[in-house]
């Protein structure tokens, strides 16, 4: 019997193991939560692009680095561009989700990006350092990173790679966005650990520097998440914009901030599944 209420395919990898977090838990709250909105089925990405067609909207949450099933997600992100299906986030997004690109053309625009490189021969336009951090342009969740010293930069195999100094600073922060609304921020105090995350207030210009990134991208209808660090100068440096599918750190704040971002996201799926 049909219940008149909009169905969602929410897609989560349950098994995927993350370091420091247990992603499963973030998406077994958030889907017994929105079960109260919608009709809410949970499927695996692999199963995705078969099974969207009966949603109204699918959902793309915790389904881990798209690097160890690239050909399935651009299968997906295909059917779903040619049929018209609505995903959360939107697949117009220009961050993660399209790969770090965008940290090479942001930082060759002169926003504050970590300085970022994808030549051997463009090394040189980098700040002066004698250790590197390398990864894929389709990476996530530090996958294929590596610390290089600056003579090992000229065996690294620079096809979809990424060039970075290593940046001391002094913490990292993640501001978290539903569609184009703030809703919290957690930083991690102690660089060597990375997921022990606490509240973080952000004052007037902290909210401006996440914001002009994520008015930069093409997304109206999505998660996202800025994730920066604060450089020993004290300028927030924008480490990645994950457009795809960023961890929340749901159990990292409080119930009401909680409860609050579960709201908003009910709402904007609503509005995603009413537009035209």
């Amino acid at each position: 019997m049909e219940s008149g209420r909009p169905r969602v395919l929410y897609v989560s990898d349950l098994a995927y193991q993350a370091r420091g977090r247990r992603y499963c838990d973030e998406d077994i709250y958030l889907t017994a939560r929105l079960r109260g909105r919608f009709d809410l089925a949970i499927c695996h990405p692999l199963d995705a692009r078969a099974l969207m067609h009966g949603f109204d909207a699918v959902v793309v949450r915790n389904s881990g680095p798209v690097l160890h099933y690239r050909d399935e997600y651009d299968a997906f992100r295909s059917a779903a561009t040619e049929t018209g299906v609505r995903v959360f986030t939107e697949l117009t997004g220009n961050g993660d989700m399209a790969g770090k690109q965008y940290l090479l053309d942001l930082y060759a625009q002169g926003h504050p990006v970590i300085p970022t490189v994808d030549r051997l021969e463009d090394v040189g336009r980098l700040p002066d350092t004698d250790v590197y951090v390398a990864k894929p342009k389709f990476g996530a969740d530090s996958a294929g990173l590596v610390v290089v010293a600056r003579g090992d930069l000229p065996g690294l195999d620079f096809t979809d790679l990424l060039v970075q100094p290593r940046i001391d600073f002094e913490y990292e922060v993640s501001f978290y966005f539903i569609d184009h609304e703030f809703q919290y921020a957690l930083y991690a105090p102690r660089p060597q650990q990375r997921w022990e995350l606490e509240t973080y207030q952000p004052d007037t210009d902290d909210l401006a520097f996440a914001q002009r990134f994520i008015d930069w991208n093409s997304v109206e209808h999505g998660i996202q998440r800025v994730d920066a660090c604060r450089a020993r100068d004290g300028a927030l440096l924008l480490v990645e914009l994950e457009d795809l599918n960023p961890y929340l750190s749901l159990d990292r704040v409080d119930p009401a901030t909680r409860d609050r971002f579960v709201e908003a996201l009910t709402a904007a799926l609503l509005r995603l599944v009413a537009r035209p």
